[in-house]
């Protein structure tokens, strides 16, 4: 598509989506210091679930009429609600900081255009590959810096991987077999699909106790509305209109703004050497997004 014929909604969707997700790795991290990953994401899910009702009635958007759509949705919600970031705040939990978490996540568009021409019926140009292995080698520089700060625990690292796994299976499955149905849909059924699977696990191995206080009030408020809602609906939402493994890419530009609230909300430091591996990584998102050709 021309970026002449686009939207305007659909040119700002990539900032807005990295701002609002980014700025979701320590937000998440300062609601966790005062309730437990599961029952936190407990809260999360059904607060969406509850705010968009209102949204449903006042609109009444279509709903999947198959069997089969209906349960896409539930696979796609499981996969980027449920396992994406239970793992991911598991991660947290165990040490790992904003701005490595969000290096392991960007790994994705790795995984992504390695998968995406079988699975997604996309082709990868060599120029696109190349920019993905220069994301991909950013990441380590990263890692490789912030080893002397905070050295990866097994735990932790096991936990990423598989947040990463969740979260690009999601994207290729949507990507697969995603209906396109209306954003108020999508997020209810699967943040609901989410919410039935963590919130046992909440109640089977976790105390539920949560500390009140208004940075809780403010990080739910900002998980719920900014981080879910508008930011998944905006992801999914490009994941429609472009290929899949270059709005993927858009994860490389995730890791400096997650590092940058990482350290105003949490005091969590990076070397100068990680910043200059993130500029690597920038670089390989910038020719992953302008090599349009295949």
């Amino acid at each position: 598509m021309n970026t002449s014929q686009k939207p305007l909604w659909l040119i700002l969707a990539p900032v807005a989506f990295t701002v609002l997700w980014a700025g979701g790795y320590s937000i998440a991290k300062v609601g966790l210091q005062y309730a437990e990953p599961m029952t936190l994401l407990s809260m999360r899910f059904s607060s969406v679930v509850i705010l968009l009702i209102p949204f449903y009635f006042f609109f009444k958007p279509a709903l999947p009429k198959r069997s089969a759509d209906w349960l896409h949705l539930v696979v796609v919600g499981v996969l980027m609600q449920a396992v994406y970031f239970g793992f991911c705040w598991w991660a947290f939990k165990t040490g790992v900081s904003a701005g490595v978490l969000a290096i392991f996540m960007s790994l994705q568009p790795i995984l992504v255009a390695i998968l995406a021409p079988k699975l997604a019926k996309e082709k990868v140009s060599w120029l696109r590959w190349f920019g993905l292995l220069l994301g991909l080698a950013g990441v380590l520089i990263v890692i490789i810096a912030r080893s002397d700060i905070e050295p990866p625990t097994l735990i932790g690292v096991s936990f990423s991987v598989l947040g990463l796994l969740g979260i690009t299976s999601g994207v290729l499955y949507e990507k697969r077999f995603g209906g396109g149905y209306h954003p108020i849909v999508t997020n209810m059924v699967q943040y609901a699909a989410g919410f039935a699977v963590v919130a046992p696990i909440a109640l089977a191995f976790e105390t539920m106790e949560v500390t009140w206080t208004p940075e809780f009030f403010a990080a739910l408020a900002y998980l719920a509305i900014g981080n879910s809602i508008l930011a998944i609906s905006l992801l999914l939402a490009m994941i429609r209109a472009g290929e899949v493994s270059r709005v993927s890419s858009l994860m490389f530009l995730v890791p400096p703004l997650a590092a940058l609230f990482g350290w105003v909300l949490l005091g969590e430091e990076m070397p100068m050497l990680a910043w200059g591996g993130m500029a690597v990584a920038a670089i390989g998102v910038i020719i992953v997004s302008k090599n349009r050709k295949t």
